[in-house]
């Protein structure tokens, strides 16, 4: 299993191929507490960060992940702990030196007004919309809205309680624990108990009402009254995609799905941990984007439940959900498999193939043809292999790696054990090299 090492105690940076600054490296969070007090008009937010980790090795100082926002404080172990803002690190100097394998908790008091994080991709995070606010945050938007170790690989548990005024429905990753007054507002606290990378954390805050979708997986959505109409009809089948993917990937990995439609369009939805994100733009009565709802949901499986260990991995996200979305397709009386791969296959043809897709580079993270090529791989393989061995190596991908990380090396492994045949030479050209393969026939 691939992870990311510090090079030297405190270091203020990991490892990552692709986002060094992200991530730090000397200890291993193990859970958070965040306690928000938010007001929506004035998109201010208090907060304090509980942080419990482990050492790795000798720290005298470590880094976490901050950005915009002010810090008033921060304790180590309950002392007052030594502590400068570079940045986009606050870097912690505890009163005593921290030995390898101990356990430590950080306390970090801050607050302001939070904003996106500019990156190559757009602005990521904490965002305002015309009346609430959301948080979009893959890849590098955790730390626009808590102190963190932004990184995939160190997964936590999370506790989460916000406070808003009491005309918006606050909705966290995570099952609801309780809600109630306090103060001038409402609490709402909630517990994701599973391992959960810091960029799968996410808070809607919105003017919503509560949508029960009913089936064997509990699957709710909040979204704006007005919305209501159009969004019966597009997420009619909602029921139907998830037990579609329950048969083939195995048991939904969360104790709940939620699905947020937001009051403002967005270019694209975004998932979160046991939760998708959409815009106004995305509901239109059609189901002309149901493929979307597709892709959101079968990145619980790949994506959420199954992490990977650093981005250059991020085809086995993007790649798994599209051609989850050709499963869905052919299965609803759309576009066959076949057909979309054909269909993919000579669009990629006539675009440029320059890079490979197990190391697409930062530039093209979030390249269509990442996505794309991915699901390719995957319907090649299936060609390749056979029907049967295909879809055992999927269930079992996603049901042996439950909650954990994953690495294209580990994939290559399952797939040659599950097709008892060498595919050294097949996953050469598919992963490897920039030309992209015919289909096996």
């Amino acid at each position: 299993m691939a992870a990311y090492h510090a090079p030297h105690a405190g270091a203020a940076h990991s490892t990552d191929p692709y986002l060094p600054k992200h991530g730090n490296g000397g200890y291993r969070t193990g859970h958070y507490d965040l306690v928000l007090d938010y007001r929506v008009e004035a998109n201010r937010l208090d907060g304090k960060a509980l942080i419990t980790a482990t050492a790795t090795q000798d720290l005298d100082q470590f880094a976490l992940d901050l950005i915009g926002l002010r810090v008033d404080g921060v304790r180590v172990d309950g002392q007052p702990a030594r502590h400068e803002h570079r940045g986009p690190k606050l870097v912690v100097r505890p009163a005593t030196r921290i030995a390898p394998g101990a356990s430590f908790e950080v306390e970090v008091r801050y607050g302001g007004r939070p904003r996106p994080v500019k990156g190559p991709w757009g602005d990521i995070g904490w965002d305002e919309l015309s009346d609430g606010a959301l948080v979009a945050a893959q890849p590098i938007g955790a730390p626009s809205w808590f102190p963190c170790n932004d990184h995939p690989s160190d997964k936590a548990s999370y506790h989460v309680s916000v406070t808003a005024p009491s005309a918006y429905t606050v909705v966290v990753t995570g099952n609801l624990i309780s809600r109630g007054r306090h103060g001038g507002g409402v609490r709402w606290v909630y517990d994701r108990p599973e391992p959960t990378s810091t960029y799968l954390m996410s808070v809607q805050v919105g003017r919503y009402a509560s949508v029960d979708l009913g089936g064997s997986v509990t699957q709710r959505a909040y979204l704006p009254q007005r919305l209501r109409p159009r969004f019966t009809h597009d997420f009619g089948r909602q029921d139907q995609i998830m037990s579609l993917y329950e048969r083939l990937f195995g048991p939904y990995p969360f104790g709940e799905y939620v699905v947020v439609v937001v009051d403002d369009p967005l270019d694209d939805p975004v998932e979160a941990q046991g939760m998708s994100i959409f815009g106004a733009n995305h509901l239109d009565g059609l189901r002309t984007h149901e493929r979307l709802a597709a892709h959101e949901l079968a990145h619980q499986w790949f994506g959420n439940s199954l992490t990977v260990a650093d981005w250059a991995q991020i085809w086995l996200n993007e790649g798994f959900a599209t051609y989850a979305e050709w499963l869905w397709s052919d299965a609803s009386g759309g576009i066959t498999v076949d057909g979309q791969a054909r269909l993919w296959h000579d669009r990629l043809m006539g675009l440029r193939q320059d890079f490979t897709l197990a190391d697409p580079g930062p530039r093209h993270l979030f390249d269509e043809r990442v996505y794309k090529r991915g699901g390719l791989t995957l319907h090649a393989l299936r060609r390749y292999i056979g029907d049967a061995p295909f879809f055992a190596l999927i269930r079992a991908w996603a049901t042996e790696h439950r909650h954990g990380l994953v690495s294209t090396e580990q994939f290559v492994a399952a797939a040659t054990k599950h097709a008892g045949k060498a595919l050294d030479a097949f996953f050469d050209g598919w992963l490897y090299q920039t030309r992209l393969p015919a289909i096996p026939q």
